[in-house]
């Protein structure tokens, strides 16, 4: 059973790592291929964008229930497929309509296929090795846009449209290969989470049971918190800072990203080895920490006029500790959403998570980009500053809700049985046991 688990998530986790990689060749070329390559204009390109967005908080509400129902194979490869129709759509579309027709789906894919991998590395991982599972995802998903997003600007040229249908051709080649990777997955018959194969009958109050749940709801407060302080602003907040505010190039800009994905790929399993015993909230609460020292540098990095080397180290360094805070999260936060959920509702709970940062992520770039673009940056480094020690006291205080097998599984599995000091204390123990 053990080497079948291994092998199913091997080809999980190899889909997965694909489709990042796919993924990477369009998303930074998204706004330039709608806008200018194909003509369409500004406004229509940010339409696209938010469409993305609006059609996963669209489908997500109902993913959670669907794979619960139907298990998380069927509604990964649905997503899968909805990708890469998505993502072809794109490259061939040539009119306003069939982009945004096509961004919906594209947007839509991506947001089914997020909350059926996580409860498939679920069912394919024990509570002790499911912090490595999630870990090792994180760590591959950036690999693969990375690497994605370094081949794609090998391959793009503005001036030829073929280039980008030849991008977004390889975006959905690689979506289907996920599919084609879950769809010959066989998942284990006994999964060791209990009762997490669902039968035929309908969870009854799936959303009612989730919000009665007082962790989960501290835990997605925790994570809006997480996702609006951080990723939220990478692409918005934080860049229109970089460039107007620190004034460095954009090429430096490109660089800063790098940095993020570097220190990802360089520190996750280094991380992982010094995190994965340790007491899950508190390792949250010194994300929080690290993201305040960033959020200082970068607010520091506008303050240094005059020595533009310093000011372009201080920005970079930013992007690197945010990178270090996500390799801290990885191993925590996802599984914990899987070690709170019951067993009938994994996809629920893993799908309601999912919303919570499709929503951060709606929310957070419109509040940096407003912010910076009428000249509150002062403001902005404030808000988020206090953002990341929010993150602190939240875990925190999420810590004293939580069970020791919850917030530390792997010392909760290493407590020895007393020893019993005769043979009835050990056939006490054991009819304890049983």
């Amino acid at each position: 059973m053990t080497t079948a688990m291994g092998a199913a998530l091997r080809r999980i986790q190899l889909g997965n790592a694909l489709s990042a990689f796919g993924n990477g060749f369009t998303v930074p070329y998204l706004y330039v291929y709608v806008a200018k390559v194909r003509d369409l204009g500004a406004s229509t390109a940010g339409v696209v964008l938010a469409m993305l967005a609006v059609s996963a908080l669209a489908v997500l509400p109902l993913t959670g229930r669907a794979i619960d129902r139907r298990g998380p194979l069927p509604v990964a490869v649905v997503g899968t497929v909805s990708a890469a129709l998505g993502a072809l759509g794109l490259g061939l579309s040539s009119s306003e309509a069939q982009v945004i027709a096509s961004a919906v789906a594209l947007g839509a894919g991506i947001a089914v296929i997020q909350p059926a991998l996580a409860t498939m590395i679920v069912w394919c991982s024990t509570t002790v090795t499911r912090s490595r599972a999630f870990a090792t995802q994180f760590f591959l998903n950036n690999l693969g846009l990375g690497i994605g997003g370094l081949v794609g600007g090998l391959l793009v040229d503005e001036t030829h449209a073929s280039s980008f249908v030849r991008l977004f051709a390889i975006e959905a080649a690689m979506f289907l290969m996920l599919g084609a990777a879950v769809a010959t997955v066989r998942l284990p018959r006994a999964p060791k989470v209990e009762d997490a194969v669902p039968t035929g009958e309908r969870p009854q109050g799936a959303w009612r049971a989730l919000l009665s749940d007082r962790r989960m709801v501290w835990l997605c407060v925790l994570g809006f918190v997480v996702f609006f302080a951080c990723y939220g602003q990478f692409e918005s907040g934080l860049a229109a800072y970089a460039t107007e505010v620190t004034r460095i190039a954009p090429a430096t800009l490109g660089i800063a990203l790098a940095a993020n994905t570097a220190a990802i790929v360089a520190a996750q399993f280094v991380v992982l080895k010094l995190v994965e015993r340790r007491r899950r909230s508190r390792v949250m609460a010194v994300v929080g920490l690290i993201w305040t020292v960033a959020w200082i540098a970068a607010g520091l990095s506008g303050l240094v006029h005059g020595a533009q080397v310093v000011a372009t180290a201080l920005l970079i360094s930013t992007y690197a500790l945010f990178g270090i805070g996500e390799s801290l999260l990885s191993p925590t936060v996802a599984p914990l959403v899987a070690d709170l959920a019951p067993a009938s509702l994994i996809g629920q709970y893993n799908s309601a998570f999912a919303l919570v940062k499709q929503l951060a992520l709606a929310i957070g770039p419109a509040v940096g980009a407003l912010m910076v673009g009428h000249g509150m940056s002062a403001a902005y480094i404030g808000m988020l500053v206090v953002c990341a020690l929010g993150i602190t006291v939240l875990s925190l205080r999420l810590g004293r809700m939580l069970t020791p097998a919850q917030d530390n599984p792997h010392r909760a599995a290493a407590v020895p049985a007393r020893p019993a000091e005769n043979a009835a204390d050990g056939a006490e123990a054991a009819v304890a046991v049983a």
